[in-house]
């Protein structure tokens, strides 16, 4: 469900798998942290106000931890498509990719975004991120049971901008954290919208300069 007009150089794929591959095993071990199931270990440490008084707070933590997982993965197949050479991996991996989203990943996204870190922004920027995620998700599905597969591509592509978020917002605490030392809350604001509007713009402009 994801495709590029122009095909990528060979040395170009490689550095793209390499790339993926190492930061999908930095999530991976992320996930494995929580294998199996504990409620004082990594992020959770800082949330055991929610742990304590919110008993679905751990059911959502859990579904958006174990599932996003495999929404990476599936997303990341379905790109692989034509440039890759692996187009039967694309109508399957996509329909994998949008089950979790819509029915999973963000709906318990959104929810954990109402109790993120770092006051009212942080909150504001995870849920809208959420909504986002799931409705171009959603849009991407409609305009594919339409066979507009043209429009189907550009809003699976800011379907996986935003997935790839759980990255890129990882990546910037650390240069942000490393170059400017900032109080751990105001972190928490900042990475909060770098982690997905740089996404987005990126992913707006290169369909408007119709490379995908």
């Amino acid at each position: 469900m994801l495709s590029v007009k122009k095909n990528i150089p060979n040395p170009l794929k490689i550095l793209l798998i390499i790339g993926f591959g190492y930061f999908f095993w930095l999530m991976l071990k992320i996930t494995f942290e929580y294998i199996p199931l504990k409620t004082d270990v990594s992020f959770l440490m800082i949330k055991q106000t929610e742990v304590g008084q919110r008993p679905e707070y751990l059911y959502f933590f859990y579904i958006h931890v174990y599932t996003s997982i495999f929404v990476l993965l599936s997303g990341f197949l379905a790109i692989l498509r034509k440039d890759f050479g692996l187009k039967s991996f694309h109508k399957n991996a996509g329909k994998i990719y949008i089950f979790l989203i819509l029915f999973l990943a963000a709906p318990s996204g959104i929810y954990m975004g109402i109790f993120a870190n770092g006051g009212v922004y942080s909150k504001i920027s995870f849920v809208i991120l959420g909504g986002f995620w799931w409705y171009s998700t959603f849009k991407a599905y409609q305009l594919a049971r339409h066979k507009n597969f043209k429009e189907h591509k550009q809003w699976m592509w800011r379907s996986f901008a935003l997935t790839v978020s759980a990255i890129t917002l990882r990546m910037w605490k650390v240069i942000i954290v490393y170059l400017f030392h900032p109080n751990p809350m105001d972190v928490y604001q900042i990475i909060a919208w770098m982690g997905w509007i740089p996404n987005i713009i990126l992913i707006e402009y290169l369909i408007t300069k119709k490379y995908i």
